[in-house]
């Protein structure tokens, strides 16, 4: 783990983690709803991002596994990062507040209306390839192919 001076651990790899693979990062209340605004046609995934070593590091590389494997994606990927971007986590989770607060997590909406939730207990124990399962069966199931 990678310490800064006085501002603990450096976390900016979780989130290049994921940036890198084309998912649009969400940190503020604004970025959230503008995302959930604009992308209200279609589909979503929402990767609701964490430190955690045993569940976040499956979750992470999961979703990597997903998109590269998988018939058919999701129109919108877009993250918020639990613990770090607090206020736009706390947005995020007001978009599918039937759901108990869980992180890492999965959303997934289709035309702007939650869909499938995979929470933190179906990452946690779990292997990254499990994970990348899961995610595509969420995305056989409601994503249309071209």
């Amino acid at each position: 783990m990678q310490f800064g001076f006085g501002v603990g651990p450096d976390i900016s790899w979780m989130r290049k983690e994921l940036t890198d693979i084309g998912v649009e990062e969400l940190q503020t209340p604004e970025d959230v709803d503008r995302a959930m605004k604009d992308y209200s046609t279609g589909t979503m995934l929402m990767a609701i991002n964490s430190v955690c070593g045993c569940a976040a590091g499956n979750a992470r590389p999961g979703l990597n596994i997903a998109l590269e494997k998988a018939n058919v994606k999701p129109d919108h990927l877009v993250t918020v990062f639990a613990g770090q971007d607090k206020d736009a986590t706390a947005t995020a989770r007001g978009y599918f507040s039937e759901y108990p607060p869980s992180s890492p997590s999965f959303a997934f909406f289709v035309n702007g209306e939650i869909k499938a939730m995979i929470p933190r207990h179906r990452i946690e124990g779990r292997t990254k390839d499990e994970v990348a399962q899961d995610l595509m069966m969420v995305f056989d199931a409601f994503v249309k192919s071209e």
